[in-house]
């Protein structure tokens, strides 16, 4: 069905296109029983109507969108909270906008892009994998934050390139590459190898039997991410692969929630794996986790240790505090924002920024003792 228009509904009202205009900007000029009827009119054929002109060319210059997927996971509340302060302290309009997870961004971005006339675009969470004509459809700036990126779009670094440390520390206008044409700007931290860390820390406290609590099976973001990195430590450490021992996230409910942690640790202690230590994929599947093995009588960390991934403030007042690998939250949002606005007003070439995790260790894991 085609969208109704503005002069849809003037046809329909029995008026002229000045005065459903008028209508719908408040005019005080204009019938109030006309004005209800062109309301009325508008309501119930879901009519959007553009802006005036005035407002039209305000939208234009100020409205910043955040379209997120994975809205239930608690890591991007401050995210989101720093993109809105930046955005407004700028003097930008602020548009929060969830994804689902079957939806594609691209698609939704270039609605948004014709009804808010969008000046640029944070795509927060999820998979990116686009084609380089699909991405061109886009307008405005945008930058990548958080997301999973394992098929690299042509003229991106490829998965195996890494930054200096050195450089990261410095911060986001040093951390960049500038040796290649990127097609987008990104800020992240390196999923697989952060990962990697975390498990190559439980390997060394003596566990061989992790029990890993994953995204959903069909997971290509960042899940799959951790994922690998998981499986490379293993590896690593001349352990195999179990695939009994990789529990997936029930996709009907929240991603990345306790919720979820509570319900895959559920099907693991049914399923009476021999377990040690569980690693899970985000800090709130982790407590869920816990909340389970607690249920089930089982000893943190003397029965079995416990690990996550994100560093949110929970996992340090929650007893025992988690072992978790924290990501620089805040910095992250900041460049984000930084990198977003210097494309809008200066033009700044891209850039994919890696910021380096840190590896904390709580009192939720331990190491074996020797047999």
């Amino acid at each position: 069905m085609e969208p109704i228009t503005i002069k849809d509904v003037a046809r329909i009202c029995g008026c002229g296109v000045s005065t459903v205009s008028r209508a719908i900007n408040n005019h005080p000029d204009i019938n109030q029983e006309t004005k209800d009827r062109i309301m009325q009119v508008i309501k119930e054929n879901n009519y959007i109507p553009n802006n005036s002109a005035r407002n039209l060319k305000r939208s234009e210059a100020n409205t910043i969108a955040v379209l997120i997927k994975g809205i239930t996971n608690p890591f991007f509340a401050q995210m989101i909270q720093i993109l809105e302060e930046e955005t407004q302290k700028r003097h930008y309009s602020f548009v929060l906008h969830r994804v689902d997870e079957k939806e594609d961004e691209v698609d939704i971005a270039l609605e948004l892009i014709k009804e808010k006339r969008l000046k640029g675009i944070v795509f927060l969470g999820g998979f990116f994998t686009h084609s380089q004509e699909k991405l061109k459809q886009l307008t405005v700036p945008y930058v990548l934050s958080t997301v999973g990126i394992l098929d690299r779009v042509p003229g991106t670094p490829g998965q195996d390139e890494t930054f200096d440390s050195a450089a990261q520390a410095k911060g986001p206008a040093d951390a960049s590459k500038s040796d290649c044409e990127l097609q987008f700007s990104s800020v992240s931290v390196d999923d697989f190898a952060e990962s990697y860390k975390m498990v190559d820390y439980l390997c060394s406290l003596g566990h061989k039997e992790i029990l890993l609590l994953a995204s959903c099976e069909d997971d290509e973001s960042i899940g799959a991410l951790r994922l690998a990195g998981y499986r490379k430590a293993l590896e690593d450490h001349k352990i195999p692969f179990k695939q009994e021992n990789c529990i997936y996230m029930d996709d009907s409910i929240g991603t990345y929630s306790m919720e979820n942690g509570y319900v895959c640790m559920k099907r693991a202690l049914e399923a009476k794996l021999p377990v040690t230590a569980v690693y899970a994929v985000s800090d709130s599947t982790a407590i869920g986790a816990c909340r389970a093995l607690m249920e089930a009588g089982k000893r943190i960390p003397e029965d079995v240790s416990v690990a996550g991934f994100d560093g949110l403030d929970i996992t340090r007042y929650y007893n025992p505090t988690l072992t978790t690998i924290r990501q620089p939250v805040e910095k992250m949002a900041y460049a984000t924002s930084k990198l977003l606005f210097d494309e809008i007003k200066k033009g700044a070439r891209h850039q994919q920024i890696i910021f380096p995790a840190e590896l904390v260790v709580g009192e939720s894991t331990r190491r074996l003792e020797q047999e």
